[in-house]
């Protein structure tokens, strides 16, 4: 999630242990613990720019680095509040507050070691985007109000808020999913693999990914109160033999590769144009496959060089004007 919605849950989740002298200072605390565990974006390395895509939501997000993780922010914020506060209470207040980190992350679909290091599974329970105002305005002002009033029943209101919101985008996930299997069905297709997303900022319009035999189906799932579809595009399923004959596998590119295809669960796909195997899961447009990022593949390179890490995150106003018109229905149809 980004970082104003982890601090928010991090701040409200806190605060329902404050009172009303605290409760100011324990909400700072909260919200410090709940933006922490991203600090692991700062390990990267010049040598190897995809080194970042194994620590990010890695060690500093598992459930097993909660007491440690807590204990870090408490001993740096203890000097900042020891006149008014114990340590207990200052380590309380940043336990709640870092736990709540990795279960939110885990909660989108980058993915997250939730598990790590008794496992490198990448936990996504694709109930949420990345960043929705819906979610996270309402929680801020709940949030506000507590400390403006000096009463945690509005901190137990956004945390009524969280659970809610986070509860409804599992029902809007079982719908698409739902809906996904329909219309691989109406296709005659059997659905191998399917992952589902929820388009940006909203539990409306979601990105449904399947694959059947040799091919990755990308179509956007609009669901209201009906269901309706705005079809998309289809790509063949990244193959080296297929898509890069003349790369051998054992060079620095080829583990790159793999290491890619780790942290994308195996939804790689390829684009001829930019020679870039990419993440199939992500693009600006849910019914469309050109991707947010990848790797830029040379097989002429030295065996020894890395493969170039690409990203695209620019947003035309064509596209979100398409976007806009696929959220409101315009695009969208009943299947036949």
């Amino acid at each position: 999630m980004d970082p104003i919605s982890q601090g928010a849950v991090g701040a409200a989740f806190a605060q329902s242990t404050a009172n009303n002298s605290n409760i100011i200072k324990i909400g700072i605390i909260g919200f410090l613990a709940g933006l922490a565990p991203d600090l692991d974006v700062l390990i990267r390395s010049q040598n190897d720019p995809i080194l970042f895509l194994e620590y990010h939501r890695q060690f500093s997000h598992s459930l097993f680095f909660i007491p440690l993780g807590s204990l870090i922010v408490a001993i740096l914020t203890f000097p900042l509040f020891k006149k008014s506060m114990s340590l207990k209470t200052i380590y309380t207040a940043s336990f709640l507050g870092y736990a709540t980190h990795g279960l939110l992350d885990a909660c989108t679909s980058y993915g997250t070691l939730l598990f790590w290091p008794f496992s490198n599974e990448r936990v996504t329970w694709n109930n949420i985007s990345i960043i929705d105002p819906l979610f996270t305005i309402p929680a801020l002002i709940l949030i506000g109000i507590a400390i403006k009033t000096r009463k945690k029943i509005f901190s137990f209101f956004a945390i009524g808020w969280i659970t809610l919101y986070l509860s409804l985008g599992f029902v809007q996930y079982e719908r698409a999913s739902l809906a996904a299997i329909e219309l691989a069905e109406s296709r005659g297709h059997v659905a191998e693999r399917m992952t589902l997303k929820p388009s940006f900022g909203n539990l409306i319009l979601w990105k449904s990914i399947y694959q059947h035999e040799e091919d990755f189906y990308v179509d956007a799932i609009r669901i209201v109160h009906s269901t309706t579809w705005c079809l998309g595009e289809n790509t063949k399923v990244f193959n080296y033999e297929y898509h890069l004959p003349n790369l051998n596998k054992d060079s620095q590119q080829g583990r790159d590769i793999e290491k890619f295809r780790w942290f994308s669960q195996d939804y790689l796909g390829y684009d001829k144009e930019k020679n870039l195997v990419t993440d199939i899961r992500y693009s600006m447009i849910p019914n469309q496959i050109a991707s947010m990022w990848g790797l830029v593949i040379d097989d002429l390179r030295d065996i020894n060089e890395h493969a170039i890490w690409w990203t695209s995150r620019g947003l035309k106003q064509s596209q979100l004007d398409l976007f806009k018109e696929m959220l409101s229905g315009k695009k969208c149809r009943n299947l036949k």
